[in-house]
């Protein structure tokens, strides 16, 4: 294979300023919805401790700072998304560079570029790592060793991704065929094509002809080089990222990004948008013991087999089973004279699928949404904010919830039109505003709100607030809600 040397003046600007500060941007945007019914759109398979007692948010944050010693993170989430991201950083002590919210869905391109233009305001020379939230890498010291790699090919110029080799014919990853090595930038090559995820028997002939890699999805990148790309290649995306950027607004810790600037951005990639057309991509290799945990079956390779190749995890019994993962949730699962089957049991939904066919789990979402049912998107305990809550039972004409206000915390001063409300403190301290006369409530005191009246919740103690809350009235639904004040940003 040919060396490439690059002699621009991008290149040498690039190489006199080697060793440039590295971010990490964390791209938090995805819904895991193959993971379903453990991932959600209200809590998706980022924000679920799926490889370790730390939720892979957590997990990708941490394996920056301490396995590549880099500085607090960028991370790119779906605006919904902003109180979960927070929530799950202080529990590890990471306070983000900041959290930037994305308030439509536009790809990995227009995320970014929008990352970019937040990072050439601080550092215009700083180079950024960019890394889905959800993946997970297993060999700590050989990813740094191709971080090493990657960011000395970044200081050349180069937009660079990691390359995983292929283990499989795998049919849900894209492939990368390595080109020439680069000067001065060992073990990391160029890219002669990108090869869309194949069929199965394009991916036997890939994987039998070597010279490819999976696309990974992760990248090192010099952020004015990134920009100028953007610039050259994607001027749409660009130009509606810089003025997403531009007309940004900070809330409560978040930078939200323009809805009406960012919506203009095509739906692309960064691979399409970038990778693909530049003449200035390449690849490392990186054996990381790497997996993008995006299916099932994706998991179960990630966990040790009993002797009659099943990987089970909670309350269940078997009798002739081989090859199946099997997750139990507290009820018991009992199977006979089963194979190669998927079974992952939740509170409120039991997902049993083929293993070869849980790919198609995201079309299984997708009819559950067109059918109106809850499940598809939210969990039995819905986080908020200010906590969470739970339905406990429901019938016609009423509703009961178990409702938990972190310490600190308040609801919006809000009323209903079609209900009224039941309140009984069973644990904590609750101060309760209703008309405009405010007073503390104590475990086994309760309060009436009736229909119509102004009312809020608030946690004044150190301990989280535990409330019963009962709903009488003709309309129960979550958009009965009419708020005049609320301190996250949903007035």
């Amino acid at each position: 294979m040919n060396t490439i040397v690059r002699d621009d003046p991008t290149m040498i600007e690039a190489v006199e300023a080697r060793q440039a500060t590295v971010y990490p941007v964390i791209l938090c945007g995805g819904s895991g919805k193959r993971l379903w019914p453990v991932s959600r759109h209200d809590c998706p398979k980022q924000f679920q401790r799926i490889t370790s007692r730390h939720s892979l948010i957590q997990e990708t944050v941490l394996r920056a700072r301490d396995v590549l010693g880099l500085g607090a993170p960028i991370i790119l989430c779906n605006e919904e998304h902003r109180f979960l991201v927070s929530d799950h950083m202080k529990e590890v002590g990471i306070e983000p560079l900041a959290i930037v919210c994305e308030p439509v869905s536009r790809n990995t391109g227009a995320a970014m570029a929008a990352a970019a233009a937040i990072l050439k305001e601080q550092d215009p020379n700083g180079v950024m790592l960019a890394m889905p939230s959800d993946h997970f890498i297993g060999n700590g010291p050989a990813f740094r060793e191709a971080f090493e790699r990657a960011r000395m090919a970044a200081d050349c110029g180069f937009l660079v991704t990691f390359g995983i080799e292929p283990t499989r014919p795998e049919t849900g990853y894209g492939y990368i065929e390595q080109g020439g090595s680069i000067s001065g930038a060992p073990h990391v090559s160029s890219i002669a094509r990108f090869v869309e995820k194949p069929t199965a028997v394009e991916a036997e002939e890939l994987l039998s002809q070597g010279g490819y890699l999976w696309n990974s999805g992760m990248f090192v990148l010099p952020v004015s080089v990134l920009l100028k790309e953007f610039e050259h290649l994607a001027p749409e995306i660009h130009a509606a990222s810089l003025e997403a950027v531009e007309k940004a607004t900070s809330v409560d810790g978040g930078i939200t990004l323009s809805r009406s600037a960012f919506s203009k951005a095509p739906d692309l990639s960064i691979d399409v948008a970038i990778m693909e057309p530049t003449q200035k991509a390449a690849v490392v290799r990186a054996d990381i013991d790497w997996s993008d945990i995006g299916t099932w079956p994706a998991v179960r390779r990630m966990r040790a087999p009993d002797a009659d190749g099943n990987v089970i995890e909670g309350n269940a019994v078997t009798e002739d089973v081989s090859n199946c993962l099997i997750q139990a949730n507290g009820r018991l699962i009992a199977a006979v004279g089963l194979q190669d089957l998927v079974i992952v049991d939740t509170e409120d939904a039991t997902l049993i699928s083929a293993a070869d066919r849980t790919v198609s789990v995201d079309r299984l979402v997708g009819k559950m949404r067109l059918s109106g049912l809850s499940a598809a998107d939210n969990h039995v305990q819905v986080i908020r904010p200010w906590g969470t809550f739970q339905t406990v039972e429901q019938g016609d004409g009423f509703q009961v919830k178990h409702i938990v206000v972190k310490p600190g915390q308040e609801l919006s001063l809000q009323m209903h039109h079609h209900r009224a409300e039941h309140w009984i403190v069973v644990g904590g301290t609750g101060r309760i505003t209703r008309d405009g006369v405010s007073e503390l409530m104590h475990e086994n005191q309760a309060i009436h709100i009736p229909l119509g009246a102004t009312h809020r919740l608030e946690n004044p103690g150190k301990i989280p607030l535990h409330l019963i809350e009962v709903q009488v009235g003709s309309y129960l639904g979550e958009d009965d809600i009419v708020r005049f004040d609320d301190r996250y940003g949903r007035a």
